[in-house]
């Protein structure tokens, strides 16, 4: 989470009410998690003569700007700043450049900012986590989503709405499992039907719901995503199966990391013989271990013709 714009204004006060000669103020960047990179910036503040106010604000424009935000060095400087508690006599006293009230104010005002950052942070993180289990939990039982997949069986539905009710309820199977389901995205320009987390891998799922051979195509696609994910694995369901060529294509001479899916497997789970878990980790094992990739999850036979 990035610093508002007040916590880094008081950051900046701060680091002016305590520290008076610009040298000071660089090695602060410098011990605060700035890197050689960041510090070039400032290196020739004394040929310049930059200001003190110049020097700070030019550090944090810098680090504002870059792919992270300066997050990791403005944490770093915040715990410093937070904890501040010299105040060297010399310019606070003698010269009487700094003012020690000032400086106490401006710190207590800093630790007051980050407590409301902090109870913001953990409010935030809450929602999220509510949000979030609220997205996992199953909406239907079993048998609604039975008799919905029935439904689209009949063929009441057009051809893409049919797809469409198909990732519902793949999803919800993911649910009623107690698999970690990540609804349908889009990526660099390709549509993700969904996700699935089984045993601490990520699936990406694509579901199609037309002919056995219409679906080659999309299957190849779909290789081609999963290929271009770290650890990329799939899950493809087609519910009028899949032609005899594509199967053999996928796994001849290459890494397997797609499993398929057809319409008599999800009615084996629908029909309570055995868990959307349970079908998944039937034809993962026979992938992983004869390297077949669609199978008769009951009886572990190879379903080419």
């Amino acid at each position: 989470m990035s610093f508002s714009s007040d916590i880094k204004s008081c950051m900046r006060d701060c680091i002016l009410s305590v520290m008076w000669p610009r040298e000071e103020i660089y090695f602060f960047f410098k011990d605060n998690g700035c890197t050689k990179t960041d510090l070039k910036l400032l290196e020739n503040y004394k040929e310049l003569n930059l200001a003190r106010v110049a020097m700070v604000d030019k550090m944090f424009n810098y680090l504002a700007n870059k792919p992270d935000e300066g997050l990791g060095p403005f944490r770093a400087m915040l715990k410093t700043l937070m904890e501040w508690s010299y105040f060297n006599p010399y310019y606070f006293d003698e010269l009487k450049k700094l003012d020690i009230g000032k400086a106490k104010k401006n710190i207590e005002h800093l630790r007051q900012l980050q407590e409301i950052r902090d109870a913001k942070i953990q409010a935030d993180r809450k929602r999220q986590e509510e949000l979030k289990r609220a997205q996992q939990e199953p909406t239907q039982t079993l048998d609604e989503l039975k008799k919905s997949f029935l439904e689209l069986l009949t063929g009441k539905t057009s051809t893409q709405n049919r797809g469409y009710e198909l990732e519902k309820i793949l999803l919800e199977l993911g649910r009623l499992s107690q698999l970690e389901v990540t609804q349908p995205f889009r990526v660099t320009g390709e549509q993700i039907d969904g996700a699935i987390k089984y045993e601490g891998q990520h699936y990406l799922i694509e579901a199609k719901w037309q002919e056995k051979y219409a679906s080659n195509e999309p299957v190849y696609q779909f290789v081609g995503k999963v290929e271009g994910k770290m650890y990329g694995r799939g899950i493809f369901v087609s519910v009028n199966g899949f032609s005899n060529n594509v199967v053999e294509d996928i796994v001849k001479g290459k890494a397997i990391k797609t499993i398929f899916i057809d319409g008599a497997d999800l009615i084996f789970v629908l029909e309570g013989l055995l868990s959307f878990s349970e079908l998944i980790d039937r034809k993962v094992k026979a992938a992983q271990t004869t390297g077949k990739i669609y199978i008769d999850p009951l009886t572990d036979k190879p379903k080419i013709t």
